[in-house]
């Protein structure tokens, strides 16, 4: 899947958003995308990386403490 693909799919994502609000101003946008975005993520990389936290951590391009501190958040591991 290209970046193109995956922006295209994010603003199409976007625009239903605004539309299904049907006028009303949106709130803390930010943390609930990148909150809604980060678990599939983690889920998706760490499945294809078949568990191994220090090879999902490097493809992501982060710590692999980050990591840890991510999958805890997002109640994926104790």
């Amino acid at each position: 899947m290209s970046k193109k693909l995956i922006e295209d799919s994010v603003r199409s994502t976007l625009q239903t958003y605004f539309r299904d609000l049907r006028g009303a101003d949106p709130h803390s946008m930010y943390d609930m995308i990148v909150n809604t975005v980060e678990r599939p993520l983690l889920e998706e990389v760490l499945r294809q990386a078949d568990g191994n936290q220090s090879r999902a951590a490097e493809w992501l391009g982060i710590n692999r403490n980050t990591l840890r501190r991510k999958l805890v958040e997002h109640k994926l591991v104790k």
